[in-house]
């Protein structure tokens, strides 16, 4: 949705921080005051530990990302109506205001994820990746295109395009430390979503997530490194470390964030808790190296996209504009899902 340029001052090589912290949830707040106390309250720890974070790691550490949904949590049967009024942020709301004098205090760029409403869409809300850059600004607002129980940009299309078009679909930043574009949670099993980002030059993926960590090999984390391999991109992920505040098991989503270069490495990795460890070096230049080196690894420059357009083109699964005229209850996704699933077996598709 917004999309920034700002090629003063590059920089080809600095270090980035998937800063695995606790999500204090507000689902038991009474009220909107409530829930902002709340989230005020993350957001002044959030403070203590990046100023930590940051001596620790070196000044030269110019990106943060955090978990998804840091400030709330999610949704637990609350109607659109009631999570809007409590828990979802304005677009130039008190809590993106106080987040952007943390990253302008520490010169750093500050990614997050939290549920925003917008006054384009009354009665809705989106689940929003963000960037906020060093003067505070936020240079980047992605909406999350696949969500299971809420609203995305795709259900309310064709207004959605009205409003911001497609390059507000897909935003990219091209920033000072890179050109960066977001990914929400399981997006990062959608390949496409990673794939049109790319097309529109990201060079960093940033994914805030919470998500089941394991020892063994997730369908998360195996899509973390096929994004960063498909695409020549950095993905630096930052999960959770467990849901306080909630009748889930708090340490459900714990675990594993990490930084993965453009060659599908996993340069730092984190197990569970609150942690600084997932840090690493973000080498641009070897990146753009990479890019435009001819060769058989160079995946990017070999996409051959007229291949596939006319089945994209032809086929439809879930369809656009659901709730676009009326307003829903939440049995309306499952509902969804359950009649493109009919669809596609009668099709034969499926």
């Amino acid at each position: 949705m917004t999309a920034h340029t700002d090629n003063t001052d590059n920089i080809n090589s600095y270090r980035a921080l998937a800063l695995q912290v606790t999500c204090h949830a507000v689902n038991q707040a009474s009220d909107r005051t409530e829930a902002r106390t709340l989230m005020q309250a993350t957001i002044n720890r959030l403070a203590q530990q990046i100023a930590a974070s940051i001596a620790f790691i070196g000044f030269d550490c110019r990106l943060i990302v955090l978990p998804e949904y840091f400030l709330t949590g999610f949704p637990l049967g609350e109607s659109l109506a009631v999570w809007s009024a409590k828990a979802c942020l304005e677009m130039n709301g008190a809590e993106y205001e106080a987040l952007g004098k943390i990253a302008q205090q520490y010169r750093i760029f500050l990614a997050g994820n939290a549920y925003e409403i917008d006054p384009n869409f009354l009665g809705l809300y989106f689940q929003t990746c963000f960037v906020i850059d060093p003067s505070g600004t936020i240079v980047l607002r992605y909406r999350r295109l696949n969500s299971m129980f809420a609203p995305t940009p795709h259900d309310v299309w064709d207004k959605y395009l009205d409003c911001y078009g497609l390059e507000g679909v897909f935003p990219v930043a091209k920033t000072a430390i890179g050109n960066l574009a977001a990914l929400a949670s399981e997006e990062i099993l959608y390949p496409e979503v990673a794939r049109c980002l790319a097309m529109r030059g990201a060079e960093i993926f940033l994914h805030s997530t919470s998500e089941v960590y394991s020892k063994a090999l997730t369908p998360k984390d195996a899509a973390k490194i096929t994004r960063a391999v498909e695409n020549q991109a950095y993905v630096v992920s930052a999960n959770t470390a467990g849901i306080a505040n909630s009748p889930i098991p708090f340490a459900s989503v714990d675990g594993g964030s990490k930084i993965i270069d453009h060659r599908g490495i996993v340069l730092a990795e984190t197990t569970t808790g609150e942690s600084m460890a997932a840090f690493a070096e973000i080498d641009l230049a070897a990146l753009r190296r990479d890019r435009r080196r001819p060769g058989l690894n160079n995946l990017l420059s070999r996409q051959r996209f007229e291949l596939y357009a006319q089945s994209y083109l032809q086929s439809q699964f879930y369809p656009p504009n659901t709730m676009l005229e009326t307003e829903v209850d939440r049995k309306h996704f499952l509902q969804t899902q359950q009649a493109t699933i009919a669809r596609l077996a009668e099709l034969g598709v499926i």
